[in-house]
Protein backbone atom coordinates (compact mmCIF):
# COMPACT_ATOMS: atom_id res chain seq x y z
CA UNK A 1 0.00 0.00 0.00
CA UNK A 2 1.42 3.36 -0.92
CA UNK A 3 2.06 6.08 1.59
CA UNK A 4 -0.54 8.44 0.13
CA UNK A 5 -3.22 5.74 0.07
CA UNK A 6 -2.54 4.93 3.73
CA UNK A 7 -2.67 8.63 4.59
CA UNK A 8 -5.97 9.01 2.72
CA UNK A 9 -7.48 6.10 4.68
CA UNK A 10 -6.17 7.60 7.92
CA UNK A 11 -7.67 11.01 7.14
CA UNK A 12 -10.98 9.64 5.86
CA UNK A 13 -11.54 7.40 8.88
CA UNK A 14 -11.66 10.53 11.01
CA UNK A 15 -8.57 9.88 13.08
CA UNK A 16 -6.85 12.98 11.78
CA UNK A 17 -9.92 15.15 12.33
CA UNK A 18 -10.39 13.79 15.85
CA UNK A 19 -6.77 14.57 16.65
CA UNK A 20 -7.00 18.08 15.18
CA UNK A 21 -10.17 18.83 17.13
CA UNK A 22 -8.60 17.49 20.32
CA UNK A 23 -5.48 19.60 19.86
CA UNK A 24 -7.47 22.78 19.15
CA UNK A 25 -9.77 22.24 22.13
CA UNK A 26 -6.77 21.37 24.31
CA UNK A 27 -5.02 24.62 23.39
CA UNK A 28 -8.14 26.66 24.13
CA UNK A 29 -8.65 24.73 27.37
CA UNK A 30 -5.07 25.52 28.38
CA UNK A 31 -5.74 29.25 27.93
CA UNK A 32 -8.90 29.03 30.05
CA UNK A 33 -7.04 27.24 32.84
CA UNK A 34 -4.16 29.72 32.66
CA UNK A 35 -6.56 32.64 33.13
CA UNK A 36 -8.47 30.75 35.82
CA UNK A 37 -5.31 30.23 37.86
CA UNK A 38 -3.61 33.59 37.30
CA UNK A 39 -6.65 35.88 37.36
CA UNK A 40 -9.15 34.04 39.59
CA UNK A 41 -7.33 31.81 42.09
CA UNK A 42 -3.98 33.52 42.59
CA UNK A 43 -5.22 37.07 43.50
CA UNK A 44 -7.28 35.91 46.53
CA UNK A 45 -4.47 33.54 47.52
CA UNK A 46 -2.01 36.41 47.25
CA UNK A 47 -4.35 38.62 49.30
CA UNK A 48 -4.58 35.95 52.00
CA UNK A 49 -0.78 35.85 52.13
CA UNK A 50 -0.42 39.64 52.47
CA UNK A 51 0.12 40.50 48.79
CA UNK A 52 2.64 37.75 48.11
CA UNK A 53 3.24 37.14 44.41
CA UNK A 54 4.05 33.46 43.99
CA UNK A 55 5.79 33.90 40.63
CA UNK A 56 8.41 36.08 42.30
CA UNK A 57 9.18 33.58 45.07
CA UNK A 58 12.57 31.98 44.69
CA UNK A 59 15.52 30.75 46.66
CA UNK A 60 18.64 32.55 45.43
CA UNK A 61 21.71 30.34 45.26
CA UNK A 62 23.96 33.06 43.82
CA UNK A 63 23.19 36.74 43.34
CA UNK A 64 23.74 38.34 39.97
CA UNK A 65 27.20 39.92 39.74
CA UNK A 66 27.58 43.32 38.11
CA UNK A 67 30.72 45.26 37.27
CA UNK A 68 31.39 48.94 38.02
CA UNK A 69 29.43 50.08 34.97
CA UNK A 70 26.31 48.15 36.03
CA UNK A 71 26.64 45.46 33.37
CA UNK A 72 25.69 41.99 34.56
CA UNK A 73 28.76 39.77 34.36
CA UNK A 74 27.22 36.71 35.96
CA UNK A 75 23.51 35.83 35.96
CA UNK A 76 21.56 35.11 39.10
CA UNK A 77 21.16 31.43 39.96
CA UNK A 78 17.91 30.68 41.79
CA UNK A 79 15.37 27.94 42.48
CA UNK A 80 11.99 29.38 41.50
CA UNK A 81 9.66 27.46 43.80
CA UNK A 82 6.84 30.00 43.31
CA UNK A 83 6.57 29.03 39.66
CA UNK A 84 6.52 25.37 40.69
CA UNK A 85 3.66 26.11 43.11
CA UNK A 86 1.65 27.93 40.43
CA UNK A 87 2.26 25.19 37.86
CA UNK A 88 1.20 22.54 40.38
CA UNK A 89 -1.96 24.51 41.05
CA UNK A 90 -2.56 24.65 37.27
CA UNK A 91 -2.17 20.88 37.11
CA UNK A 92 -4.69 20.24 39.88
CA UNK A 93 -7.22 22.62 38.38
CA UNK A 94 -6.86 20.95 34.97
CA UNK A 95 -7.24 17.52 36.57
CA UNK A 96 -10.36 18.49 38.51
CA UNK A 97 -11.90 20.26 35.51
CA UNK A 98 -11.27 17.33 33.18
CA UNK A 99 -12.73 14.96 35.79
CA UNK A 100 -15.90 17.07 36.10
CA UNK A 101 -16.31 17.38 32.32
CA UNK A 102 -15.78 13.64 31.72
CA UNK A 103 -18.15 12.78 34.55
CA UNK A 104 -20.85 15.04 33.07
CA UNK A 105 -20.32 13.57 29.59
CA UNK A 106 -20.59 10.02 30.98
CA UNK A 107 -23.86 10.88 32.73
CA UNK A 108 -25.25 12.32 29.50
CA UNK A 109 -24.07 9.24 27.60
CA UNK A 110 -25.73 6.91 30.13
CA UNK A 111 -29.00 8.83 29.80
CA UNK A 112 -28.79 8.66 26.01
CA UNK A 113 -28.12 4.92 26.08
CA UNK A 114 -31.02 4.15 28.45
CA UNK A 115 -33.84 2.95 26.17
CA UNK A 116 -36.41 3.41 28.96
CA UNK A 117 -35.59 7.13 29.40
CA UNK A 118 -38.27 9.07 27.47
CA UNK A 119 -36.55 12.45 27.91
CA UNK A 120 -33.41 11.71 25.86
CA UNK A 121 -33.66 10.21 22.38
CA UNK A 122 -31.89 6.85 22.38
CA UNK A 123 -29.54 6.13 19.44
CA UNK A 124 -30.92 3.56 16.98
CA UNK A 125 -28.20 0.98 17.62
CA UNK A 126 -28.83 1.04 21.38
CA UNK A 127 -32.57 0.87 20.78
CA UNK A 128 -32.20 -2.18 18.49
CA UNK A 129 -29.87 -3.93 20.94
CA UNK A 130 -32.34 -3.28 23.74
CA UNK A 131 -35.18 -4.80 21.69
CA UNK A 132 -33.02 -7.82 20.85
CA UNK A 133 -32.18 -8.24 24.53
CA UNK A 134 -35.88 -8.10 25.49
CA UNK A 135 -36.76 -10.68 22.82
CA UNK A 136 -33.96 -13.01 23.96
CA UNK A 137 -35.10 -12.78 27.58
CA UNK A 138 -38.69 -13.54 26.48
CA UNK A 139 -37.47 -16.49 24.42
CA UNK A 140 -35.39 -17.83 27.33
CA UNK A 141 -38.40 -17.58 29.66
CA UNK A 142 -40.54 -19.54 27.16
CA UNK A 143 -37.85 -22.21 26.79
CA UNK A 144 -37.58 -22.59 30.57
CA UNK A 145 -41.33 -23.04 30.95
CA UNK A 146 -41.40 -25.55 28.05
CA UNK A 147 -38.50 -27.56 29.58
CA UNK A 148 -40.17 -27.64 33.00
CA UNK A 149 -43.46 -28.89 31.53
CA UNK A 150 -41.64 -31.55 29.47
CA UNK A 151 -39.98 -33.00 32.57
Amino acid sequence: MTFFKEFKEFAVKGNMMDMAIGIIIGAAFNQVIDVLVKKIFMPPLSLMTDGLNFQDKKYILREAITDATGTITSQEVAIEYGTLFETTLDFFIVGITVFVVVKAMNQLKEKAQDPKNPVVKTPKDIELLSKLNDLMEEQNALLKTNNKSAL
